[in-house]
Order: structure tokens, then C-alpha cells, then sequence
């Protein structure tokens, strides 16, 4: 991005502030940057564990896929998914709160024994499965900030404050120069007035 500016006083001072207002701002980004960087690594952890459970529960599932075929898979039924909105390090978190479940009723004696704990089993693949997507939704909105909190850390850093100094030094010093040349070409009117006042005396 170019700095435009104009090599006077009020250019200088609008730099000047704008270059204050980033150097101010830019250990905050970076503090930021640091917890969002450690809060994604901390989701990609969460979220690799939660793969290793889901894979378990799978395993243990598929041993029992004989038994699968005769189960309803209309006893249980997802009813409420609660969650509530956490702030990390300034982004918005869907967090699950919890999962209502219903379990339509069945006949213990007519029913196989064990559907009481496939209805268990299922349950647990259903709240895993869903807190893997709480938390494939929070490892993007992490992942998403911390992007453009890097991309700004650089805008800053790289472009736009060595930018605003760039264009101060070079205000200041043309303003320097324009200094000297005025005090000498004062300099060499005085000199002549001079020479002219000690021509007159003569």
C-alpha cells in the first residue's frame, strides 16, 4: 500500500499520528496473535482426541454389526443441541452446552436384551459426532482470526510503519533542506546589502 502525503507541516503531523496509533497498537495484535496461534493448536489437540474416541466407539461398534441390523434406529432421537457463545482472545465460540435426547419406548421383553445398551452406544456416538462439530466450527473461526490477525501483524510490521517512517524522513528532510536554502539565500541578501551599504559609504 502506497503512503501518499505531501511535503508540509499538516502531511508530517497526520503521519505522525498515524504512525503512533500502530506502534501503540501493534504489541496488543501480536499479544492476540500469540493466544489465537495457542488456542488453535489447543483445538486441533481437542479435536484429535475427539477423532481417537469417535474411532474407538466405531471399533467397538463395528464388532456389534451383526447385532446392528436388528436394532431400531428410530428409538432414539436427538431432541436439543444447547450451546452458548464464548469469547477466546476476542472471537465469537459456538460452546456445547449439552444434548437432549428422547428414547421412544420399547418392549424389554419383546426387544433384545441388549438395545438398552445399543441406545448407550448410540448416544455416545451422537454426542461425540456433535462435539466434533462444535469443534470443527471453532477450529475455523480460530484458524479464520488468527489468519487475518497475522496478515495484519505483517501489514503493520512490514508495510505500513516502515511506510509512515519512510515518508517522514523523507518530509523532514526535505523541509530541512528547504531551511538551509532559505537561511542561505537570506544570508546572501544580507551579504549583498552589505556590500552595496559599504559601496555607498565609499
Amino acid at each position: 500500500m502506497a503512503i501518499t502525503f505531501q511535503y508540509n507541516k499538516t502531511s508530517l503531523q497526520g503521519l505522525e499520528k498515524q504512525l503512533k496509533v500502530r506502534v501503540r497498537a501493534l504489541p496488543t495484535i501480536k499479544n492476540k496473535e500469540s493466544a489465537l496461534r495457542l488456542e488453535v493448536k489447543r483445538a486441533k489437540d481437542d479435536a484429535k482426541a475427539l477423532d481417537e474416541k469417535l474411532e474407538l466407539r466405531i471399533n467397538a461398534y463395528d464388532q456389534m454389526l451383526a447385532l446392528w441390523g436388528e436394532f431400531d434406529t428410530t428409538l432414539l432421537h436427538v431432541d436439543d443441541v444447547k450451546m452458548t457463545i464464548k469469547k477466546i482472545a476476542g472471537v465469537r465460540i459456538p460452546v456445547l452446552e449439552g444434548v437432549d435426547y428422547s428414547v421412544r419406548p420399547f418392549s424389554l421383553f419383546s426387544s433384545p436384551k441388549w438395545f438398552a445398551d445399543g441406545i448407550e452406544q448410540l448416544k455416545e456416538l451422537a454426542q461425540i459426532g456433535i462435539e466434533q462439530e462444535f469443534m470443527t466450527q471453532k477450529l475455523n473461526l480460530l484458524e479464520h482470526a488468527r489468519k487475518k490477525t497475522t496478515q495484519k501483524v505483517n501489514l503493520f510490521e512490514k508495510v505500513q510503519i516502515p511506510g509512515y517512517e519512510d515518508a517522514i524522513r523523507k518530509i523532514k528532510r526535505f523541509m530541512e533542506d528547504e531551511e538551509n536554502l532559505s537561511k542561505s539565500a537570506q544570508k546572501i541578501v544580507k551579504s549583498r546589502q552589505e556590500a552595496e551599504k559599504a559601496n555607498v559609504e565609499i
